[in-house]
């Protein structure tokens, strides 16, 4: 799924580094899981977090077997966003995500742009994108907790993807400070963690960087 920070693009890459040695019946969990972009490439035993309630929603609908609308028009998309009490959880976590060209929560509607003499459906390509994922989740353990409320699993593989410092704001806000410290108390419990972002303290390791474009 179209998501504002997904790694699907550097899944080749960053798979491989955090798996490695992952031994049989470890536990991989990502306590910021997003568009589940990487953890559906994974297999065998999976936790998925997110404190978004809608996109938590959505995902459980898709694993269950939810189909999503073909077309959201620009005054369903409205009201969906003005009146989400209206409207199932998953329903508002597909719009919200799914109808804005990059991802971002409620970002504003996607107004298809004819191209080929055809105009662009947004919303058909939001469905058709979460629905090659299906497979990929099934058998994941999926929650909608805050990061820090979480059970891990015992020696468990952890790939955090939070907000980043000093960009684009998500849904909530995040404290920095409050993460990298959960960070230091997972490695001492015996967890193997690894987190993408742009800088980190001192007392962390780079083990891989590549320089992007970034269009949002």
């Amino acid at each position: 799924m179209k998501y504002m920070g997904s790694k699907n693009r550097h899944a080749k890459y960053i798979i491989p580094i955090v798996t490695r040695n992952r031994k049989s019946h470890q536990w991989y969990v990502e306590p910021f899981v997003g568009g589940f972009n990487l953890i559906d490439k994974i297999t065998g035993n999976r936790l998925a977090n997110d404190s978004n309630e809608y996109l938590i929603a959505l995902f459980r609908a898709i694993q269950a077997g939810w189909t999503p609308p073909d077309f959201v028009s620009e005054q369903e998309y409205s009201d969906i966003k003005n009146n989400n009490a209206d409207y199932p959880n998953y329903l508002v976590g597909f719009v919200g995500f799914g109808c804005y060209y990059a991802g971002k929560w409620f970002g504003g509607y996607a107004k298809g742009v004819e191209t080929k003499g055809k105009d662009r459906n947004y919303t058909l390509e939001s469905k058709k994108n979460i629905l090659k994922q299906y497979n990929g989740i099934q058998g994941i353990c999926i929650e909608n907790k805050s990061y820090l409320d979480i059970v891990i699993p015992t020696n468990s593989i952890i790939y955090c993807d939070p907000p980043y410092l000093n960009t684009t704001n998500y849904k909530d806000k995040f404290d920095h400070t409050i993460f990298w410290e959960w960070v230091r108390q997972q490695t001492y419990s015996g967890h193997r963690v690894f987190v993408s972002e742009y800088t980190a303290p001192q007392d962390f390791v780079c083990v891989w960087e590549k320089e992007v474009n970034n269009t949002l």
